[in-house]
């Protein structure tokens, strides 16, 4: 099997990121798995999962991981054509607040994509636009986010920024 695209959305809150995601992956042939980070600890969280899944049409397979996006990539990349992962930055708060070592996490991620031959779609949130978080573990987080999103834009073959439901193709190649 041919390897596939690589592609990295990205955008703010609210911005249609994954909305557009999910429409390119959609438009792609073969067996669709969507992988999805969110746990469900409240109430507007459970609301925004239900959202999300009544978005996706009977095509796709969604698979809850919430930490070991490695393990579950390397195993339904050779079942599936075309991978969506919704979101890398939920994905790096669930491993912050289970007190995993993040690069190693990260690391593995990341030479994770290098093996898989689907086509792979990765939402993250773009976060360092804006103020300085007032305390560490808003800064931590704001800086694993960038790292995490500038190492898989390095790899990516495509990039979106995505701000106010316009995608806007940042990188090509």
């Amino acid at each position: 099997m041919a390897k596939g695209r690589l592609v990295l959305v990205l955008g703010g809150a609210r911005s249609g990121k994954s909305s557009f995601a999910l429409r390119e992956a959609s438009a792609l042939p073969g067996r669709k798995a969507y992988i999805a980070t969110a746990q469900a600890f409240d109430p507007e969280m459970q609301e925004k999962i239900k959202k999300h899944r009544a978005e996706r049409d009977s095509g796709w397979d969604t698979f809850e991981e919430p930490s070991d996006l490695s393990r579950l990539l390397a195993e339904i990349s050779n079942t599936h054509d075309v991978v969506l992962i919704d979101c890398l930055t939920l994905w790096l708060s669930n491993l912050m607040l289970a007190d995993k070592n993040v690069e190693k996490e990260m690391e593995a991620f990341i030479s994770s994509l290098a093996t898989v031959h689907c086509s792979v779609f990765t939402v993250s949130n773009e976060v360092g636009m804006g103020i300085v978080p007032a305390n560490e573990i808003a800064r931590r987080f704001r800086d694993f986010a960038g790292t995490l999103n500038q190492r898989v834009a390095a790899a990516a073959d495509q990039v979106y920024l995505v701000i106010a439901g316009v995608p806007l193709k940042i990188k090509e190649g």
